[in-house]
């Protein structure tokens, strides 16, 4: 009876592909009914169980898994050899499950409606325009280094701790409610990472737990890319999964945050996307540009380059590839390189909102 269950779950893995490839195809009917509707009530039943827990369920849940997955090869490495059929069957039933859990609790969103749609933004740019908005956020950036450091060459150190930075995070989206009537953040769920390490080896600097929706930063990460990152973790807890929407959401949540020290981090976030672009189309001018940023911002970048230099490893080329390759498979074609269009958003965005 067990086998034929298995069997039968294993199975409907097909089918279940089948429907989230038909479903792709319908960005509209996702939107309304899964993203704006069932994963709303979802999400918020999620951070409503879970995210009063001082650590991360989910991370625990994780670290439970891959024991119990180590174990049970050790346990069954002779039935791995000589039972192959009923070994493979146990793997394609597990993976059918969790298939299912994954886009029913999170992974459908994936396929709603393109933000620039929604917002009615075209998600071309010229070069002039790139250049235009390069400059506000430099113009921006500057005048808040400026009162936030005691001189243009120091860098921002900021008088808070990480936890304080989680709890100021959210009114950011206060202010974006009335631009995104669906990001009301209530109850919350952002928490450090109990497996931060090994995502400093990965290269991660956080990421959002699709089976309960616990948006988790890595607690290693510098402060001062911990206010955005806690706002694109929260972007995709609130049904963003994009990674280029994700970066964007995070960024006007960073930027229309009461605090000037979360605005310092957003508006310098937004500015390094910009200024790599020009690198990418203009190297000399974008030499030009960077020489008119104060010099305390570009060591703020620097301490985070430096930490992700610190825990530089032969395998994290292979985790980049993986995450690479599971974003190509939830439609994002770009993979990686998703992340940098997120400028076509903040140029088309500041043009239409006169900013």
């Amino acid at each position: 009876m067990l086998k034929k269950k298995k069997t039968i779950i294993a199975l409907s893995l097909i089918p279940q592909i089948l429907m989230v490839r038909l479903l792709s195809h319908y960005p509209e009917f996702i939107e309304r009914y899964y993203s704006n509707g069932l994963y709303e009530w979802l999400s918020k039943v999620f951070r409503f169980v879970l995210g009063w827990l001082p650590f991360s369920f989910g991370d625990v849940l994780y670290i439970f898994m891959i024991v119990y997955l180590i174990r049970w090869m050790v346990k069954n490495r002779r039935r791995l050899r000589n039972d192959t059929k009923n070994w493979l069957l146990e793997v394609l039933s597990t993976s059918a499950l969790f298939y299912f859990a994954f886009h029913l609790f999170w992974g459908l969103n994936y396929y709603r409606l393109p933000l620039h749609k929604s917002l009615k933004l075209d998600h071309e740019y010229t070069t002039d325009q790139l250049i235009e908005l390069t400059e506000k956020l430099i113009k921006k950036s500057n005048t808040l280094h400026t009162s936030l450091a005691s001189n243009d060459s120091l860098p921002v150190t900021f008088p808070y701790s990480k936890n304080d930075i989680f709890k100021m995070t959210s009114n950011g989206y206060e202010h974006l409610k009335a631009i995104f009537f669906n990001l009301e953040y209530h109850p919350k769920s952002i928490k450090k990472s109990l497996i931060s390490y090994p995502l400093s080896y990965m290269g991660y600097s956080g990421y959002l737990n699709p089976l309960t929706n616990e948006a988790h930063v890595n607690g290693l990460l510098p402060i001062y890319r911990f206010p955005t990152t806690s706002a694109h973790e929260i972007a995709h807890q609130l049904g963003y999964a994009a990674e280029n929407e994700a970066n964007f959401i995070g960024f006007l949540a960073s930027i229309k945050n009461d605090n000037a020290y979360i605005n310092y981090s957003g508006y310098t976030f937004g500015l390094s996307y910009c200024l790599n672009e020009v690198y990418r189309r203009d190297e000399a001018l974008y030499e030009t540009m960077l020489e008119s940023v104060n010099k305390g911002i570009l060591k703020n970048s620097e301490e985070v380059r430096r930490f992700y230099e610190a825990f530089e490893n032969p395998a994290e080329p292979f985790f980049k590839l993986f995450m690479d390759n599971f974003l190509k498979a939830n439609n994002q074609s770009k993979g990686m390189q998703s992340y940098s269009y997120v400028v076509a958003l903040l140029v088309n965005y500041f043009e239409k909102e006169n900013l």
